[in-house]
Protein backbone atom coordinates (compact mmCIF):
# COMPACT_ATOMS: atom_id res chain seq x y z
CA UNK A 1 0.00 0.00 0.00
CA UNK A 2 2.89 2.42 0.75
CA UNK A 3 3.73 3.88 -2.38
CA UNK A 4 0.52 4.16 -3.94
CA UNK A 5 -0.64 5.97 -0.67
CA UNK A 6 2.82 8.51 -1.12
CA UNK A 7 1.47 9.29 -4.20
CA UNK A 8 -1.90 10.16 -3.11
CA UNK A 9 -0.87 11.89 -0.60
CA UNK A 10 1.90 14.10 -2.85
CA UNK A 11 -1.81 14.63 -5.00
CA UNK A 12 -3.50 16.06 -2.14
CA UNK A 13 -0.60 18.10 -0.64
CA UNK A 14 -0.86 19.63 -4.54
CA UNK A 15 -3.73 20.38 -5.17
CA UNK A 16 -4.51 22.10 -1.52
CA UNK A 17 -1.62 23.74 -2.76
CA UNK A 18 0.02 22.95 0.74
CA UNK A 19 4.02 24.03 1.84
CA UNK A 20 3.94 20.10 3.26
CA UNK A 21 7.04 17.53 3.02
CA UNK A 22 6.05 14.54 2.31
CA UNK A 23 9.06 11.43 3.20
CA UNK A 24 8.70 8.07 2.13
CA UNK A 25 10.63 6.09 4.48
CA UNK A 26 12.05 2.58 3.53
CA UNK A 27 14.70 0.26 2.77
CA UNK A 28 14.28 0.62 -1.20
CA UNK A 29 15.14 -2.96 -2.19
CA UNK A 30 13.31 -2.26 -5.00
CA UNK A 31 15.38 1.28 -6.35
CA UNK A 32 12.60 1.64 -9.08
CA UNK A 33 10.02 2.18 -6.36
CA UNK A 34 12.26 5.34 -5.01
CA UNK A 35 12.92 6.63 -8.49
CA UNK A 36 9.07 6.30 -8.62
CA UNK A 37 8.03 8.26 -5.51
CA UNK A 38 10.69 10.62 -5.96
CA UNK A 39 9.10 11.77 -9.65
CA UNK A 40 6.06 11.91 -7.82
CA UNK A 41 7.02 14.56 -5.39
CA UNK A 42 7.84 13.03 -2.50
CA UNK A 43 11.35 13.53 -0.55
CA UNK A 44 12.63 9.58 -0.29
CA UNK A 45 14.61 8.67 2.31
CA UNK A 46 16.66 5.41 2.80
CA UNK A 47 16.51 3.82 6.41
CA UNK A 48 16.28 0.87 8.40
CA UNK A 49 14.16 1.80 11.00
CA UNK A 50 15.39 -1.45 12.86
CA UNK A 51 18.83 0.65 13.13
CA UNK A 52 18.87 3.23 15.86
CA UNK A 53 21.22 5.68 14.24
CA UNK A 54 18.79 5.56 10.89
CA UNK A 55 15.95 6.09 13.09
CA UNK A 56 16.78 8.90 15.46
CA UNK A 57 18.38 10.73 11.81
CA UNK A 58 14.59 10.91 10.67
CA UNK A 59 13.36 14.50 10.18
CA UNK A 60 10.74 15.61 12.73
CA UNK A 61 7.14 15.22 11.43
CA UNK A 62 3.84 16.37 12.30
CA UNK A 63 2.55 13.70 11.00
CA UNK A 64 3.55 10.09 10.66
CA UNK A 65 1.58 7.12 8.70
CA UNK A 66 2.87 3.83 10.38
CA UNK A 67 3.22 0.91 7.48
CA UNK A 68 6.37 -1.06 8.71
CA UNK A 69 5.43 -5.03 9.75
CA UNK A 70 6.61 -8.27 8.78
CA UNK A 71 4.15 -10.91 7.56
CA UNK A 72 5.17 -13.51 4.65
CA UNK A 73 8.09 -16.12 6.15
CA UNK A 74 6.83 -15.33 9.24
CA UNK A 75 6.74 -19.04 9.86
CA UNK A 76 10.62 -20.23 10.85
CA UNK A 77 11.45 -16.11 11.30
CA UNK A 78 9.02 -15.34 14.41
CA UNK A 79 11.96 -13.92 16.62
CA UNK A 80 12.64 -11.43 13.86
CA UNK A 81 8.51 -11.28 13.15
CA UNK A 82 8.35 -10.16 17.12
CA UNK A 83 11.18 -7.77 16.58
CA UNK A 84 9.87 -5.72 13.84
CA UNK A 85 5.95 -5.98 14.56
CA UNK A 86 6.26 -5.65 18.22
CA UNK A 87 9.37 -3.77 19.34
CA UNK A 88 10.18 -1.58 16.73
CA UNK A 89 6.95 0.28 16.99
CA UNK A 90 7.60 1.16 20.85
CA UNK A 91 11.55 2.51 19.39
CA UNK A 92 8.82 4.94 16.79
CA UNK A 93 6.80 5.42 19.04
CA UNK A 94 9.54 6.95 21.30
CA UNK A 95 11.12 8.90 18.41
CA UNK A 96 7.50 10.34 17.52
CA UNK A 97 5.97 10.97 20.29
CA UNK A 98 5.49 14.65 20.01
CA UNK A 99 3.48 13.19 16.35
CA UNK A 100 0.37 12.45 15.57
CA UNK A 101 0.58 8.60 14.53
CA UNK A 102 -1.44 6.53 12.23
CA UNK A 103 -0.56 2.64 12.34
CA UNK A 104 -1.33 -0.25 10.17
CA UNK A 105 -2.51 -3.12 11.77
CA UNK A 106 -4.71 -6.48 10.88
CA UNK A 107 -7.77 -7.79 11.45
CA UNK A 108 -5.99 -10.89 12.00
CA UNK A 109 -5.66 -10.14 15.73
CA UNK A 110 -9.30 -11.05 16.17
CA UNK A 111 -10.26 -15.02 15.82
CA UNK A 112 -12.41 -16.54 13.12
CA UNK A 113 -15.98 -15.82 14.00
CA UNK A 114 -19.14 -17.03 12.75
CA UNK A 115 -19.72 -16.29 8.71
CA UNK A 116 -23.24 -15.24 10.16
CA UNK A 117 -22.08 -12.70 12.79
CA UNK A 118 -21.23 -9.73 9.80
CA UNK A 119 -17.61 -9.77 11.15
CA UNK A 120 -15.64 -8.70 14.28
CA UNK A 121 -15.89 -5.38 15.83
CA UNK A 122 -13.66 -2.72 17.32
CA UNK A 123 -15.51 -3.66 21.13
CA UNK A 124 -14.97 -7.28 20.35
CA UNK A 125 -11.99 -8.92 22.50
CA UNK A 126 -8.74 -10.08 20.54
CA UNK A 127 -7.89 -13.69 20.10
CA UNK A 128 -4.76 -13.90 17.43
CA UNK A 129 -4.09 -17.28 16.10
CA UNK A 130 -0.31 -17.59 15.36
CA UNK A 131 2.65 -15.56 15.74
CA UNK A 132 2.48 -13.56 12.95
CA UNK A 133 -1.29 -12.12 14.45
CA UNK A 134 0.03 -12.35 17.83
CA UNK A 135 2.92 -9.90 17.12
CA UNK A 136 0.42 -7.67 15.53
CA UNK A 137 -1.52 -7.76 18.64
CA UNK A 138 1.87 -6.68 20.34
CA UNK A 139 2.09 -3.77 17.79
CA UNK A 140 -1.10 -2.50 19.06
CA UNK A 141 -0.25 -3.25 22.43
CA UNK A 142 2.80 -1.01 22.22
CA UNK A 143 1.45 1.69 20.57
CA UNK A 144 -1.68 2.13 23.03
CA UNK A 145 1.33 1.86 26.00
CA UNK A 146 3.18 5.05 24.28
CA UNK A 147 0.19 6.73 23.27
CA UNK A 148 -1.44 6.73 26.85
CA UNK A 149 2.19 7.17 28.41
CA UNK A 150 3.35 9.89 26.70
CA UNK A 151 0.01 11.17 25.14
CA UNK A 152 0.85 10.65 21.51
CA UNK A 153 -2.37 10.74 19.45
CA UNK A 154 -2.43 7.18 17.72
CA UNK A 155 -4.92 5.85 15.41
CA UNK A 156 -4.64 1.87 14.95
CA UNK A 157 -6.14 0.45 11.55
CA UNK A 158 -7.44 -3.31 11.60
CA UNK A 159 -7.27 -4.05 7.78
CA UNK A 160 -8.93 -6.65 5.93
CA UNK A 161 -7.66 -6.97 3.28
CA UNK A 162 -6.15 -4.48 0.91
CA UNK A 163 -6.71 -5.28 -3.26
CA UNK A 164 -5.17 -4.01 -6.46
CA UNK A 165 -4.76 -5.53 -10.10
CA UNK A 166 -1.59 -6.94 -8.85
CA UNK A 167 -1.97 -7.63 -5.25
CA UNK A 168 -4.46 -9.35 -2.89
CA UNK A 169 -7.16 -12.43 -2.50
CA UNK A 170 -9.38 -11.50 -5.26
CA UNK A 171 -5.90 -11.95 -7.44
CA UNK A 172 -4.90 -14.91 -5.35
CA UNK A 173 -8.24 -16.33 -6.69
CA UNK A 174 -8.34 -15.20 -10.63
CA UNK A 175 -4.94 -16.63 -10.55
CA UNK A 176 -6.05 -20.09 -9.57
CA UNK A 177 -9.28 -20.37 -11.29
CA UNK A 178 -7.39 -19.33 -14.56
CA UNK A 179 -4.60 -21.83 -14.29
CA UNK A 180 -6.95 -24.34 -13.59
CA UNK A 181 -5.63 -25.11 -10.15
CA UNK A 182 -8.53 -25.92 -6.98
CA UNK A 183 -9.24 -23.24 -5.03
CA UNK A 184 -8.73 -23.73 -0.96
CA UNK A 185 -12.39 -22.98 0.80
CA UNK A 186 -11.46 -23.43 4.11
CA UNK A 187 -11.34 -19.73 4.65
CA UNK A 188 -14.79 -19.81 2.99
CA UNK A 189 -15.57 -15.84 3.39
CA UNK A 190 -13.79 -12.80 3.17
CA UNK A 191 -13.94 -8.90 3.24
CA UNK A 192 -12.08 -6.96 0.79
CA UNK A 193 -11.09 -3.33 0.44
CA UNK A 194 -10.22 -1.92 -2.91
CA UNK A 195 -6.51 -0.52 -2.68
CA UNK A 196 -7.39 3.20 -3.16
CA UNK A 197 -10.12 3.77 -0.90
CA UNK A 198 -8.28 1.97 2.06
CA UNK A 199 -5.82 4.75 1.10
CA UNK A 200 -8.45 6.90 1.35
CA UNK A 201 -9.30 6.01 5.09
CA UNK A 202 -5.33 5.54 6.11
CA UNK A 203 -4.61 9.35 5.09
CA UNK A 204 -8.01 10.70 6.60
CA UNK A 205 -7.63 8.68 9.88
CA UNK A 206 -4.73 11.11 11.20
CA UNK A 207 -8.12 13.01 11.89
CA UNK A 208 -9.14 10.77 14.35
CA UNK A 209 -5.96 9.91 16.09
CA UNK A 210 -6.07 10.30 20.15
CA UNK A 211 -4.68 9.46 23.17
CA UNK A 212 -6.13 6.65 24.51
CA UNK A 213 -5.94 5.52 20.86
CA UNK A 214 -8.01 4.89 18.62
CA UNK A 215 -9.10 1.74 17.07
CA UNK A 216 -11.10 1.61 13.55
CA UNK A 217 -11.62 -1.83 11.61
CA UNK A 218 -11.46 -0.93 7.80
CA UNK A 219 -12.51 -3.02 5.31
CA UNK A 220 -15.80 -3.08 2.52
CA UNK A 221 -18.73 -3.56 3.14
CA UNK A 222 -19.30 -7.30 1.90
CA UNK A 223 -18.34 -10.26 3.31
CA UNK A 224 -17.81 -12.92 0.16
CA UNK A 225 -17.86 -16.17 -0.68
CA UNK A 226 -14.74 -17.50 -1.82
CA UNK A 227 -16.92 -20.37 -3.59
CA UNK A 228 -18.71 -17.82 -5.03
CA UNK A 229 -16.11 -15.51 -6.47
CA UNK A 230 -14.11 -18.36 -8.00
CA UNK A 231 -17.13 -18.96 -9.49
CA UNK A 232 -17.54 -15.49 -10.82
CA UNK A 233 -14.03 -15.73 -12.04
CA UNK A 234 -14.91 -18.67 -13.61
CA UNK A 235 -17.83 -16.84 -15.71
CA UNK A 236 -15.59 -14.28 -16.68
CA UNK A 237 -13.09 -16.77 -18.21
CA UNK A 238 -15.31 -19.17 -19.72
CA UNK A 239 -13.60 -21.58 -17.69
CA UNK A 240 -14.25 -24.78 -15.24
CA UNK A 241 -13.28 -24.46 -11.49
CA UNK A 242 -12.73 -27.15 -8.86
CA UNK A 243 -12.14 -26.65 -5.13
CA UNK A 244 -11.07 -28.23 -2.28
CA UNK A 245 -11.70 -28.58 1.50
CA UNK A 246 -15.24 -27.43 2.59
CA UNK A 247 -16.10 -23.91 4.48
CA UNK A 248 -15.45 -23.83 7.86
CA UNK A 249 -18.27 -22.25 9.78
CA UNK A 250 -15.82 -19.19 10.84
CA UNK A 251 -13.81 -16.42 9.00
CA UNK A 252 -11.68 -14.16 9.76
CA UNK A 253 -14.27 -11.15 9.52
CA UNK A 254 -14.25 -7.77 9.95
CA UNK A 255 -17.06 -5.45 10.11
CA UNK A 256 -16.02 -1.73 9.60
CA UNK A 257 -19.60 -0.15 10.08
CA UNK A 258 -18.28 2.49 11.96
CA UNK A 259 -15.42 3.39 9.41
CA UNK A 260 -18.20 3.47 6.85
CA UNK A 261 -20.68 5.88 9.53
CA UNK A 262 -17.15 8.32 9.46
CA UNK A 263 -15.58 8.12 6.53
CA UNK A 264 -18.92 6.91 3.79
CA UNK A 265 -18.30 3.19 2.33
CA UNK A 266 -15.65 2.69 -0.13
CA UNK A 267 -16.14 4.29 -3.71
CA UNK A 268 -15.22 0.96 -5.53
CA UNK A 269 -17.81 -1.73 -5.37
CA UNK A 270 -16.47 -5.50 -4.85
CA UNK A 271 -18.42 -6.07 -8.30
CA UNK A 272 -16.38 -3.28 -10.03
CA UNK A 273 -13.10 -4.65 -8.68
CA UNK A 274 -13.87 -8.41 -9.52
CA UNK A 275 -14.50 -7.39 -12.89
CA UNK A 276 -10.99 -5.26 -13.36
CA UNK A 277 -8.93 -7.88 -11.38
CA UNK A 278 -10.41 -10.90 -13.95
CA UNK A 279 -9.85 -8.45 -17.14
CA UNK A 280 -6.18 -7.65 -15.63
CA UNK A 281 -5.44 -11.54 -15.36
CA UNK A 282 -6.86 -12.87 -18.51
CA UNK A 283 -4.30 -10.09 -20.47
CA UNK A 284 -1.30 -11.24 -18.32
CA UNK A 285 -1.06 -7.93 -16.58
CA UNK A 286 2.09 -8.33 -13.34
CA UNK A 287 1.85 -9.06 -10.27
CA UNK A 288 3.23 -8.83 -7.44
CA UNK A 289 4.45 -12.41 -6.73
CA UNK A 290 3.06 -12.25 -3.27
CA UNK A 291 0.54 -14.61 -2.28
CA UNK A 292 -1.67 -13.61 0.48
CA UNK A 293 -2.13 -16.90 1.81
CA UNK A 294 -5.50 -15.59 2.88
CA UNK A 295 -7.25 -19.51 3.20
CA UNK A 296 -4.84 -19.94 6.15
CA UNK A 297 -6.34 -20.79 8.97
CA UNK A 298 -3.63 -22.10 11.76
CA UNK A 299 -1.42 -18.25 11.37
CA UNK A 300 1.61 -19.84 9.95
CA UNK A 301 2.34 -17.09 7.15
Amino acid sequence: MGPTLIKRIVRAVREADADTTVYAVSRYSDSAVETELRSSGAETIRADLMNDDALESLPECENVIYMVGMKFGTTGQEPKTWAINSYLPGRVASRFEDSRIVALSTGNVYPPVPVDSGGSTETDPTGPVGEYAQSCLGRERVFQHFAKENGTPTCLLRLNYAVELRYGVLVDLARRVYAGEPVPLEMGYVNVIWQGDANSVCFRSLNLADSPAEILNMTGPDVLSVRRLAERFADEFDREVTFEGEPAETALLNDASRCHEIFEEPRMPADRVIELVASWVERGGTTMGKPTKFHVRDGEF
